[in-house]
């Protein structure tokens, strides 16, 4: 493809983009496409040629089975009335970034690789520390630093291996795991803590899974009480995952009182904020933080809640130094004369690959386009419709709340058997105008409705719980 032709077929290219987003967010809604598809497995597949094809095809092809193949059978994450999960935003700018970081094909793994790709990552994570708030020492001007993963999962893994190296004093490095260490998290926690248990060689039996309060936030003295246990066992208590904003329910662990027993118990605190993290950009929020000042490492989502389109997680650590001991490689093929003045960053050793790509573009294109302003502004969106939804479930007495709402997420069940919740789901998503996800809260089936499609308009949330009462009201009566 000459530059020539690209241009030509890039032009193509944004206009189906942007043709595609206005075809999400305007119109009535039976106009749009359903917003999960209705395909059965295969469907894809079947109709796909079954070999490459011997010789090129016009570009115009290509473009015409996206709109045959791809598009009928994609669940459209930026539908102003996806609720599922939680929100994978995109938005231009950061489309266009990814745009570019393609365009450039850098590989990041060295400083001396892409000394752009590294000093604008840099800078654009110490950016970040100030808009959330965060700590100093995370700052890359102090002892710290940040770095971006490709999400929260490969960050609860770096975290875990770091913790592993220190609590065996170095020793992980060298000889693997030879004590028997433990990891700990709420009942809450992600599902991520256990798989980077299992990746670390730890396995399932060293997640301690902590009891919860009433409002589903670690017990700070159920994690004393198994941290004590365990070390009377014979176990080295390695790490603590500290969760704001859990996956079921957005649920907000203490940060305060649970760094303050790691500090005194010498254990790794590593702080989840995926979701959630987002939120402090908003000062009113950051009490959802208090004690993350504890934390020896912390990560959070751009790509969630943060208009940057996946993948992006940013995780940052308070001590740079742990993080390279545990991590580095440096085979003679790698070495150059930037590394060996101890100058530079060489984000190879802050992750588990090698490769990386130019992923604080998007990122850097998203902070520059909206400002500070227009980030907070996108967050209180969310809290403020949440906010009303949650008040439309109050006042019908056949609904109720499961859970506090302190973000964009909504956790409620009509007051009726588990069968009849799964059964309102299942009819909501299977008319396509919306998609929302569930739960299990104290072992009753629970529905969530998540907030943050850049598209979602108060119109949209309306309408959602308007259908939402419409197929209760079918249900309760059938």
């Amino acid at each position: 493809m000459t530059p020539d032709q690209f241009r030509e077929y890039g032009h193509a290219v944004v206009d189906w983009v942007a043709d595609y987003w206005a075809g999400l967010a305007a119109g009535p809604d039976g106009a749009r496409p359903p917003v999960q598809p209705p395909v059965s497995p295969g469907w894809v597949a079947g109709a796909l040629p079954p070999t490459v094809p011997e010789r090129g095809e016009p570009f115009e092809a290509v473009l015409a089975d996206l709109d045959r193949i791809v598009v009928p059978a994609t669940t459209h994450w930026q539908h102003p009335s996806y609720f599922g999960y939680f929100p994978a935003n995109t938005s231009g700018p950061s489309v266009l970034g990814d745009l570019v970081c393609a365009g450039l094909g850098t590989q990041g793994m060295l400083w001396s690789t892409g000394p752009a790709c590294t000093e604008l990552e840099t800078v654009t994570l110490d950016w970040l520390v100030d808009l959330l708030g965060l700590p100093a020492r995370f700052r890359s001007d102090g002892p710290g630093g940040g770095v971006i993963q490709d999400s929260a999962s490969s960050a609860a893994l770096v975290a875990t291996l770091v913790a592993l190296h220190r609590a065996s004093d170095g020793r992980w490095r060298e000889s693997g795991v030879q004590d028997r260490f433990t990891v700990y998290a709420s009942t809450q926690g992600h599902s991520s803590i256990e798989k980077a248990a299992r990746i670390a060689g730890l396995g399932d039996r060293a997640v301690r899974l902590v009891d919860v309060d009433e409002r589903l936030a670690m017990r700070p003295d159920a994690l004393a009480a198994q941290i004590a246990g365990d070390r009377a066992g014979g176990a080295t208590p390695a790490l603590v995952v500290a969760t704001v904003g859990t996956t079921s329910t957005t649920a907000v662990d203490p940060l305060a009182a649970i760094g303050a027993l790691c500090r005194e118990q010498q254990i790794w605190l590593h702080v989840d904020a995926a979701y959630a993290g987002a939120a402090a950009t908003c000062p009113e929020l950051r009490w959802t933080h208090a004690g993350v000042e504890l934390a020896d490492s912390y990560c959070f989502d751009p790509h969630k809640w943060l208009l940057t389109g996946f993948d992006c997680d940013a995780f940052w650590v308070a001590d740079r130094s742990e993080l390279v001991q545990a991590l580095t490689v440096l085979p003679e093929y790698l070495r150059n004369a930037a590394t060996a003045t101890g100058a530079v960053i060489d984000y190879r050793d802050w992750q588990v690959p090698l490769g990386r790509r130019f992923r604080a573009l998007k990122l850097w294109f998203v902070l520059r386009w909206y400002g500070v302003e227009g980030l907070r502004a996108h967050v209180r969106t969310g809290v403020a419709l949440a906010d009303r939804f949650a008040g439309w479930v109050r006042a019908d007495d056949r609904f109720e709340l499961v859970a506090p709402h302190p973000f964009s997420l909504i956790c409620f069940r009509l007051r009726a058997p588990d069968g009849v919740n799964e059964a309102l789901l299942h009819r909501l998503n299977a008319t396509g105008s919306l998609f929302l996800t569930h739960t299990k809260v104290r072992d009753r089936f629970v529905l969530r409705l998540a907030i943050g499609a850049p598209a979602t308009a108060a119109g949209h949330v309306a309408a959602a719980w308007r259908q939402i009462q419409q197929a209760a009201t079918e249900l309760l009566a059938g």
